[in-house]
């Protein structure tokens, strides 16, 4: 092999791994800002939640069996339209220590999810009972 070939070899080589290397750190720069901004999006939802509709929004009953799980109950409000993300209003229930209870509850798209919770927490409308 000449002297020039490979010379030529070792500059094709060194731009390939240059090359390799940028790819791969815009890949993970792409990936860590696309986590960044998933994270502040899904911490707003949990902390700063927004209704899905202005005023005066579309009422919706909805009837909590006994024995339904958080998780069956914030599906469902996902499916009918009045919150966005059911796992946001999984988390808030957690920190804020909401639980559901049973029930029938006349439910606003104009609510933010917060609002929905607090309406359908079991533990604080026993104790406003008196129980």
């Amino acid at each position: 092999m000449s002297r020039t070939t490979r010379d030529i070899n070792r500059i094709t080589t060194t731009i390939i791994s240059i090359s390799a290397r940028l790819i791969v750190f815009a890949a993970v720069f792409v990936l860590m800002y696309e986590g960044a901004t998933k994270g502040y999006q899904f911490g707003h939802e949990i902390f700063a939640p927004e209704a899905v509709d202005a005023e005066p929004g579309t009422v919706k009953e909805i009837v909590i069996e006994p024995g339904e799980s958080l998780s069956d109950v914030a599906k469902r409000l996902e499916q009918e339209g009045l919150i966005s993300n059911r796992f946001a209003l999984m988390v808030q229930a957690k920190f804020y220590e909401y639980d559901v209870g049973p029930g029938a509850y006349e439910l606003s798209t104009s609510m933010t999810s917060k609002e929905m919770l607090r309406l359908i927490d079991a533990a604080k409308a026993k104790d406003a009972d008196g129980e």
